[in-house]
């Protein structure tokens, strides 16, 4: 490889059954039902609560398990891996919903099809709806008057409620007019009944912890402090666990040396997704040779399956496809690998290898290969392609005052570049610690776009045709930070005797070559969560949601910090911060149930004055308009004017006055040298991210030429605010 509510009776009971069915009738209070409200309002211990109806998924109770897949097929629906009680998640395109629903409805094989609910203004929440309810009503009715009120509405009983005078379970059928949310809605409006409440079912709320032995010491998914674990330093995987852990439908390519597939981590239904062996030329991309050992760790850092073995990825959910490379960064081979990729439909695309070599710019094939990925991957959304940083502590792209390099191998003033690190289209991942601190190996540099925990230890990088293997100058200092609990070769085979790695010692796992896969598995995560992602949007959602860790302490080998963040939110060491799988899993969900608003009025404010864009310069240039009304934005777009000499060097941001930043355009524009366009809410998803913040205040574009050589003018720039 290379480098790596309840009011009481007032009135007579009314038995009436057409009182039942319609709640005018005999309302609680004066006003008239709103019969489409009330079908998004739920009773609920006394309270009504707002639901909103999720428009992509919904529940089928078949009459036999074994018709599920049939159905599935019927309406062309992916089938939740969730388990529910008696019934199925389907999953289906948001505009193919209610079609499907009315085709499962219509079915001999389906007893009820409901949709799914969230609360409103909680996203991440899932009700889904039962086809019973609970009714109480007041003590004097008789079981006629019950039955002339419920045998309308299409409900039959149940049982009684233990406990519970007048009290009863009750089940509706096809004949009933509507879903129990209404019928409930219709009872409580007579003075006859306390009580009515749908049966839902919700996810229970602790904290999700796999059971697996290993996972009380994988201290980099969630952890609660001790010796050498600062509090946070993990990536919050159990409140991300919570909301999803994972989709088989989401496969993670883990492109490295050989990886034990017979280890329990790796096995499951689904598990095991086209696998490839470059290096033997066949399809079963094992260790050949006895230190073969670092694909299957990164494999387990990103995807071991839960299933109380060993210890468990952070995606444990998702798919692995497992790659061998042929150790070789030849134009054929990446080719090669990244078509593989695309074409077997790996969603994220995680690559824990560099070249070895100091200054290595892409070939324009390889560079190429990249980019189709990155776009044509996912049926043009898009493959989010993560790489490590390196080990080295040496810049992305940057230049060093080398020297004390055994026979002078390497020294003066020396350009380290690492190539795909520096891709456009590729995030690229660096190293913290346990600490919070930034680990002592960890490559940096303004390319790098989130960091994430790893292991500490001192510079190293691999130049075996040299014989070199620590990177002067010399690290003699202690380097806390425990190391990473990963998957390893089954039996004697790998780092440790035993089939995880340990948390210390020789054997411990780590380095950039860990951070890289970690994040590659929160990005599969949040495709769990919302698959009409981008790999861009992917990629805005890590570096919008990442905690911003700081390390003010010197680097152990040249003094400098770089441990803080500037003006633009980034830092060398640790980019937009360390990868906080929670938020981005939410973030997520955020986006795909973002409302669409009608906006009353707009604001408007721009800026006319041509300014120049500073040339290969990260502060780049700011922008500013000046909003006076106090507001709430409910919609938001931006339209620019630029001439530059090559378009592919910018990166383009929208800053709230709150600071809140939208990367409005990534370096993907090329050789093109003229930009005039308006970025929205439709064409720019992001955007939606500012929905609900304040209006006031400065507004800030930064343009940022990230490359030096050409140059260019901000003509002008518009700012519109539906409000």
């Amino acid at each position: 490889m290379p480098t790596s509510p309840n009011t009481p009776p007032n009135t007579a009971p009314n038995t009436s059954p057409t009182a039942a069915i319609n709640p005018n009738t005999a309302p609680k209070g004066n006003a008239a039902i709103d019969y489409k409200a009330r079908g998004l309002m739920l009773q609920r211990g006394g309270e009504e609560l707002v639901l909103e109806k999720i428009n992509d998924r919904f529940t089928v109770t078949a009459n036999a398990k074994d018709q599920v897949p049939q159905l599935a097929h019927q309406v062309s629906a992916q089938v939740n891996a969730i388990r529910l009680p008696k019934m199925t998640e389907f999953v289906v395109p948001a505009g193919d919903r209610d079609a499907a629903m009315k085709t499962m409805r219509q079915s001999d094989a389906v007893k009820y099809a409901s949709h799914v609910y969230q609360f409103k203004n909680d996203p991440a929440s899932r009700i889904y709806l039962t086809d019973r309810l609970t009714v109480q009503f007041v003590p004097a009715l008789k079981p006629d008057a019950i039955e002339a009120i419920t045998k309308p509405l299409g409900m039959t009983l149940v049982k009684a409620i233990a406990g519970l005078p007048n009290a009863f379970v009750f089940e509706v059928s096809k004949t009933s007019p509507e879903n129990p949310v209404k019928i409930a809605n219709v009872l409580i409006q007579r003075p006859d009944v306390m009580v009515a409440e749908p049966n839902i079912v919700v996810e229970t709320q602790p904290h999700y912890r796999p059971k697996d032995p290993q996972y009380p010491k994988q201290w980099h998914l969630n952890h609660t402090g001790g010796e050498e674990l600062t509090l946070g330093s993990h990536v919050f995987a159990e409140l991300a666990w919570d909301i999803t852990r994972g989709s088989r439908s989401i496969v993670v390519a883990v492109t490295d040396d050989g990886m034990d597939l017979t280890h329990p981590d790796f096995q499951g239904m689904g598990k095991i997704v086209s696998p490839r062996d470059f290096k033997g030329k066949d399809f079963l991309p094992l260790p050949e040779d006895a230190d073969e050992n670092h694909g299957t760790a990164c494999a387990g850092v990103a995807v071991a399956e839960e299933n109380g073995s060993s210890g468990v990825g952070i995606a444990p959910g998702c798919a692995l496809m497992p790659i061998r490379t042929t150790g070789y960064l030849d134009d054929d081979s990446m080719e090669e690998l990244f078509d593989w990729c695309v074409a077997r439909g790996a969603a994220v695309i995680s690559c824990s290898w560099g070249p070895s070599a100091v200054y290595f710019p892409l070939s324009l094939r390889q560079n190429n290969a990249v980019t189709r990925a990155a776009t044509m991957g996912r049926r043009g959304k898009g493959c989010i392609i993560v790489f490590a940083a390196g080990n080295a502590n040496r810049p992305t792209d940057g230049v060093i005052n080398e020297s004390g390099w055994e026979r002078n191998a390497i020294a003066g003033p020396t350009r380290w570049l690492g190539g795909f690190t520096v891709h456009p289209d590729v995030i690229t991942v660096s190293a913290c610690t346990s600490l919070s601190t930034k680990a002592a190996y960890s490559n940096w540099g303004a390319q790098v776009s989130v960091c994430a925990p790893s292991n500490n230890a001192p510079p190293g990088v691999g130049l075996p045709e040299l014989g070199y293997v620590a990177t002067p100058p010399e690290v003699n200092v202690y380097l806390p930070g425990k190391g990473i609990v990963t998957t390893d070769r089954m039996g004697s085979d790998g780092y440790d005797p035993g089939d995880t790695t340990p948390d210390s010692g020789p054997a411990a796992f780590g380095g950039t070559s860990s951070a890289c896969p970690l994040v590659a598995g929160v990005a599969a995560l949040v495709l769990s969560a919302n698959s009409r992602l981008t790999a861009r949007e992917v990629r805005q959602i890590l570096e919008q949601s990442a905690d911003k860790i700081v390390d003010a302490n010197p680097d152990p080998q040249f003094g400098f910090q770089k441990g803080t963040y500037e003006k633009n939110g980034r830092s060398d060491w640790f980019g937009y911060g360390k990868v906080n799988a929670a938020n981005a899993v939410k973030m997520a969900i955020k986006r795909r149930m973002a409302v669409s608003f009608t906006p009353g009025r707009l604001l408007t404010a721009q800026s006319s004055s041509e300014q120049a864009i500073p040339d290969n310069d990260p502060q780049g240039l700011t922008a500013a308009v000046q909003i006076a009304e106090a507001v709430l934005v409910q919609d938001i777009s931006v339209t620019i004017d630029i001439d530059h000499g090559y378009l592919g060097d910018l990166e383009i941001s929208i800053v709230a006055p709150s600071g809140e930043a939208v990367l409005l355009q990534g370096r993907t524009l090329g050789v093109k040298k003229k930009l005039q366009t308006t970025y929205s809410m439709t064409t720019t998803p992001a955007l939606q991210l500012l929905l609900g913040v304040g209006t006031q205040g400065q507004w800030q574009l930064q343009v940022v030429d990230a490359i030096a050589g050409d140059t260019g003018t901000l003509r002008s720039w518009q700012l519109k605010l539906g409000v």
